[in-house]
């Protein structure tokens, strides 16, 4: 398992949630000599890092060379063991830390790998507390102990340790090896979790339990820590036709991994290099592995557990799993040579099937593609005779290709039912692209058949040249040419498809091009929000003269039988059935992240429009969770990613979680469905001008200081005594209140006519940078998430001379055009904005300059608000300003934000509705004043 993984594992798994903020820490302090202090039980273990600033002394025991052992004082931060563990791994491999830390993290890398091999067992400590402890150890578990504790550093064993009027000693380096391995293994499987699962603390819950009832039956176990012996079966075939198979007992010595010799001969007297205590340990060891597999419990009942004989059932057990459960353990099973385990299945697609010659009908869904399990010996496809004759089988070994052969009963079931539940046209390529399917909730490695594989690579390949279309009045650059193509590629094919550049690259010209290229297969509806139908009617009619477009939109509204047709979210929700009985040669849902709730109405109504072609077009295909992308492409191509819940299961939750295997998985799933560009992309938009943001913090009025600190202390008290949805609520409802309260006092106690003047700092920072913009000649966008807001600094603005304009989400769409026209004509500096209602679809390249009044929760949607300036047409430097409250939640959100710009393109957080399961103390935490 990588380290990477091992760490992950760590973090999620730890009795105590590693915070970033502690994990920082550790990661600084790695700089710096670490030691590590044994506790009671394991897990109250401490790493101990010598830190200059630490705020406590510690006497440390040192010795130069081959000079006499000292002790001395020395500044140190103590670090429990479970908060230190990922930062020790990911020190192994930095330059920069101290070589007693990377030792110690060579030492946490082993540990994380025996717990992930299932090697802790049960115990009890010398204080009678519960405590895991790392092992069983193999032998190869020993000797990398062994040379571990060999290459300890000095500064890495400096423990104090100093007898009663005696001289200090340095400790047994392997004896602390194994100790900070016991540590790593009590602390893993302890959480809440395993409370809930186990019904018990003791063993699951981090709070140390007294169990001294139970020493009797830890040291049973604990025997196995330090045994001298290690338990393997060597299973016999004397006549496999006969079905005679034995286990025979071997046993190992740890001491001496060459020596092993059968149960028998250690009974009788026929093992030389055994301790006496061999046959005492070799009885604890069956009794344990009986543990993992009952069957062995007979071997106790013998005088000698030599051997057991295995009926067809036992040997069933072992091929299904009982061997791989042993062998976590750490009992190998031994199969004989002459029996053969090559057998393999995987499922394949479409093998049965000839090639479709009618791909997009293929691809729609009207035809089902086969779907069978495929076994292979040693590699080479059994005939169907073969497959025949495993499904016959009745025991757990056949004749195969003149030999015996091993029959897993899993596997045997799947030559009896080898025909799988056949895959629609879309199913199969998801299954090509991903090489995975689901079978029985299960994921299993899928193999296409030659002609899916020839659409897989197809897909993967640059689409062919497209000649620009002759109506076309415009010239498409390079990127928009490709785009062109991808989208005649997909549509040609009957896949769906989602154009996802950035905002202002020109995806509405990209679509026209393609009605045009597409000329012969039927109108087009564009379903829009209201304030793009202007600007799509305007670019059609410019790009695309002579074609007849037509509003679908307020009274008297009629279709067309060809070009293009433009309605608004609202009005396709009202009028879907009579939509839905038009045919449409291709649907465009623009601005498609309205329909991200598949839940919604107006994305239910779109999914009954049927079109021969459907394309997708949005600056951000995800804005607040995966499950948004899923909405988009399940409605341009359904079924590629499945349902919401299997995708959940499958993709979301892992990808989340921070696995990037996944996300790569998933990447070439969606990749060829997908096509996203970005301005800063190598050769986009070489000559679009420069964006620079910046966070403008503002200091509060004694005003907002003191309002802010009172709504804290009130609601924290209303908090802390309520739960579920009601302490939601109130989270929810602390949060708008700050957030008002650091816009305006006047805006959060709703005052009519208030005095605006000096109440708020972020109205004062406002004023300076609005009086720098209009003297220089610039315009400015002001976005605020709140109406009430926006009116206030219009009415401020308009007092002091400033002219301005104010667009939201009720401004009708006749209107909302006329204030677009009469910024960009140059008549207003000021455009105060709405960013729910005004944060797409608006081309304001006027515009040098854009102020985020207050910060939204989502990094992606406040890039689209900033994408109405920065955007193809604008011929100067870009300025964002950000104003943000210091010592506010709006500072602590602001350095969320700022670790998550990357998330628009993996995973974003949920904005509030994460923050509603923050504890009572990490809430505080968040809102304090400081």
């Amino acid at each position: 398992m990588r380290l990477a993984s091992l760490v992950a594992l760590w973090q999620t798994s730890a009795s105590c949630t590693v915070h970033c903020t502690v994990v920082t820490v550790v990661t600084d302090l790695v700089r710096h000599a670490a030691v590590f202090e044994p506790g009671d039980p394991p897990r109250c273990g401490r790493m101990i890092f010598l830190d200059p600033g630490g705020e406590s002394l510690v006497t440390i025991v040192e010795r130069f060379g081959d000079g006499p052992v000292r002790t001395r004082e020395a500044a140190a931060t103590h670090v429990p063991v479970g908060e230190a563990v990922a930062a020790l791994a990911r020190a192994r491999a930095d330059a920069r830390a101290h070589p007693a830390a990377r030792f110690w993290g060579a030492v946490a890398v082993v540990a994380l790998q025996l717990v992930t091999r299932g090697r802790i067992l049960p115990g009890v400590s010398a204080t009678d507390h519960d405590c895991w402890r790392a092992g069983p150890l193999d032998a190869g578990d020993l000797r990398r102990v062994r040379e571990l504790a060999a290459a300890m550093p000095a500064e890495a064993r400096a423990v104090p340790r100093q007898e009663a009027g005696g001289e200090p000693w340095l400790p047994d380096a392997e004896q602390l090896v194994r100790a900070f391995l016991d540590a790593v293994a009590d602390t893993m499987p302890r959480s809440p979790g395993a409370v809930l699962a186990t019904g018990a603390r003791a063993y699951a819950a981090a709070e140390p339990v007294k169990v001294p009832r139970l020493r009797r039956w830890a040291e049973e176990n604990s025997a196995a820590l330090d045994s001298g012996v290690r338990l393997s079966l060597r299973i016999e075939a004397d006549d496999p036709a006969a079905a005679e198979f034995r286990a025979v007992a071997q046993l190992h010595s740890l001491a001496d991994p060459a020596l092993v010799v059968d149960a028998a001969d250690l009974w009788h007297g026929r093992a030389a290099g055994f301790g006496p205590r061999a046959r005492i340990e070799a009885t604890l060891a069956v009794r344990r592995a009986a543990r993992v597999w009952p069957r062995l419990a007979r071997l106790l009942d013998a005088a000698v557990p030599d051997e057991l004989t295995l009926s067809d059932d036992d040997l069933g057990e072992l091929l299904s799993g009982a061997a791989d459960r042993l062998a976590a353990a750490g009992v190998d099973v031994h199969w004989p040579r002459s029996l053969v385990r090559g057998l393999s299945a995987r499922a394949v697609v479409g093998e049965r099937d000839p090639a479709p010659s009618d791909l997009p009908s293929f691809l729609g869904g009207r035809h089902l593609t086969s779907f069978d399990w495929r076994l292979a010996l040693g590699g080479e496809p059994l005939t169907a005779a073969e497959m025949d004759r495993l499904a016959e089988a009745h025991r757990p070994v056949v004749r195969l290709r003149n030999q015996w052969v091993l029959i897993d009963p899993a596997l045997a079931r799947k030559a009896r039912e080898r025909e799988l539940k056949p895959l629609t046209g879309v199913e199969a390529l998801a299954a090509a692209l991903t090489g995975t399917a689901e079978v029985d909730g299960e994921q299993v490695t899928v193999e296409p058949s030659a002609w899916l594989d020839d659409l897989r690579r197809h897909l993967a390949e640059p689409p062919a040249d497209v000649a620009v279309p002759a109506g076309l009045a415009a010239t498409l650059r390079d990127y928009q040419l490709a785009g062109l193509r991808w989208l005649a590629r997909m549509t040609s094919l009957g896949l769906g498809a989602c154009l996802a550049d950035d905002m202002g690259l020109g995806k509405t010209i990209t679509l026209i091009a393609l009605h045009l290229h597409r000329s012969g297969a039927g109108p087009t509806l564009v379903v829009c929000p209201a304030s793009l139908l202007g600007n799509w009617e305007r670019e059609i009619t410019r790009f695309a003269p002579g074609v007849p477009v037509r509003r679908y939109h307020g009274a008297g509204r009629t279709l067309a039988e060809e070009g293009f047709v433009l309605t608004t979210y609202a009005t396709m929700r009202l009028d879907a059935p009579r939509l839905a009985d038009h045919p449409w040669g291709l649907l465009v849902a623009d601005e498609a992240q309205h329909v991200k709730n598949p839940a919604s109405g107006t994305a239910k109504a779109l999914r009954e429009i049927p079109a021969a072609a459907r394309v997708a077009l949005t600056g951000t295909p995800v804005e607040n969770n995966l499950s948004e992308l899923w909405a988009i492409l399940d409605w341009t191509t359904p079924g590629l990613l499945g349902p919401l819940t299997r995708f959940r299961a499958r993709w979301a939750s892992h990808i989340e979680g921070g696995d990037t295997e996944t996300a790569e998985r998933l990447a070439r799933l969606v990749g060829p469905f997908l096509l996203r560009r970005r301005k800063s992309d190598p050769g986009i938009a070489p000559e679009l001008p420069a964006k620079t943001e910046t966070d403008r913090p503002v200091a509060l009025t004694a005003e907002q200081a003191g309002l802010y600190e009172a709504v804290v202390r009130e609601s924290m008290t209303q908090i802390a005594a309520a739960s579920g949805m009601a302490r939601r609520g109130l989270i929810v409802k602390l949060l708008t209140a700050l957030k008002q309260i650091c816009n305006h006092p006047a805006q959060y106690l709703h005052e009519s006519g208030p005095r605006l003047a000096g109440r708020s700092g972020k109205l004062e920072l406002l004023d300076e940078l609005v009086d720098t913009i209009v003297a220089e000649d610039g315009a400015v966008l002001v976005f605020t998430q709140y109406v009430a807001m926006a009116r206030l600094i219009e009415r401020h603005l308009t007092g002091r001379g400033v002219a301005t304009q104010l667009l939201h989400g009720g401004t009708p769409v006749a209107r909302r055009e006329e204030l677009v026209q009469h910024f960009q004509d140059g008549h207003v500096p000021v455009f105060l904005l709405s960013l729910k209602a005004a944060g797409t679809g608006l081309n304001l390249t006027r515009a040098d300059h854009v102020i985020h009044f207050d910060r939204w929760w989502n990094p992606a949607v406040e890039d689209q608000a900033t994408d109405r300036a920065h955007r193809i047409g604008q011929s100067r430097p870009v300025q964002v300003h950000r104003l943000i409250a210091e010592g506010t939640i709006e500072d602590r959100i602001a350095q969320m934000l700022a670790a998550k710009r990357s998330l628009a393109d993996a995973v974003l957080a949920s904005g509030e509705a994460a923050l509603t399961e923050l504890t009572d103390a990490e809430l505080a935490a968040l809102v304090e004043l400081r």
